[in-house]
């Protein structure tokens, strides 16, 4: 049914959009199963993690369904989840990274602003702890990322609106490995980490003092510092990210 895939470009991308091919396509229709990871593996070519993330980026896009001792179907054709994961550019690149960085500025922004008008003592203490867990996670030898993550997901969650806590976890989660290419880039500088630091310090302050002007102002000013700090890197570092991206893009975020 398929041929072999090889070159350049990441493989599960190729085979992601090879299957994707199929269901638009009309050859794969609502309830077919596809082949399984063993007929999958050997028809194409790859291993095994790669099908496995091939197919995690169809079921991300509400393309297939895994059903326990099944298999894997193809689903209805609907309106499509959003795919952040998709386009040209892989997650680990430059471009991609700051794109993300792009819409995160806009959310945080308002999710900061609308924090300061809402969040209660209790919201203020999980923002505190959650900030703390940063620092905590560094010095135990870890890159903070999944504790970035629930940093701002602290502050969405003290506003109150289920539809921005959803989407502001939806958006952390699909791009988890360009945050953690972030914060890689951050660690290589002293100055870069203590700037990060500060500028997540201004967001609680700003939180606490109940000013949501300056909550929003101080959000979006880490956003932007985040797309600075990235386009300050060397072309070495996005090579590595790149390869990093094979190992993380599983579990997708950037960094900030």
């Amino acid at each position: 049914m398929f041929n072999k895939v090889d070159g350049p470009v990441r493989l599960a991308d190729r085979v992601a959009a090879m299957l994707t091919e199929e269901i638009e396509s009309g050859r794969l229709t609502a309830g077919d199963k596809l082949p399984t990871e063993v007929e999958l593996v050997k028809q194409l070519g790859v291993s095994r993690t790669v099908i496995r993330e091939a197919v995690s980026r169809l079921r991300n896009a509400g393309l297939v369904e895994p059903r326990q001792g099944r298999g894997v179907f193809v689903l209805p054709r609907r309106t499509r989840p959003l795919d952040l994961e998709g386009g040209t550019e892989s997650p680990g690149t430059q471009a991609k990274v700051l794109q993300i960085v792009e819409v995160r500025r806009a959310m945080e922004a308002e999710a900061a602003h609308l924090a300061a008008t809402r969040a209660r003592p209790a919201d203020i203490v999980r923002m505190r702890a959650a900030l703390a867990a940063i620092d905590t996670a560094v010095a135990a030898g870890g890159d903070g990322t999944d504790e970035d993550l629930a940093f701002h997901r602290s502050i969405a969650e003290s506003t109150g609106n289920p539809v921005l806590v959803s989407t502001v976890h939806y958006l952390g989660e699909v791009s988890r490995g360009g945050i953690r290419v972030t914060r890689a880039n951050e660690a290589r500088r002293d100055d870069f980490f203590e700037a990060v630091r500060h500028e997540h310090q201004a967001i609680l302050t700003a939180i606490e003092s109940a000013d949501p002007k300056a909550a929003r102002t101080a959000a979006r000013r880490h956003m932007k510092h985040a797309a600075t700090r990235l386009q300050k890197a060397d072309p070495e570092f996005w090579d590595e990210a790149e390869a990093l991206d094979v190992d993380v893009d599983l579990d997708l975020d950037t960094g900030a």
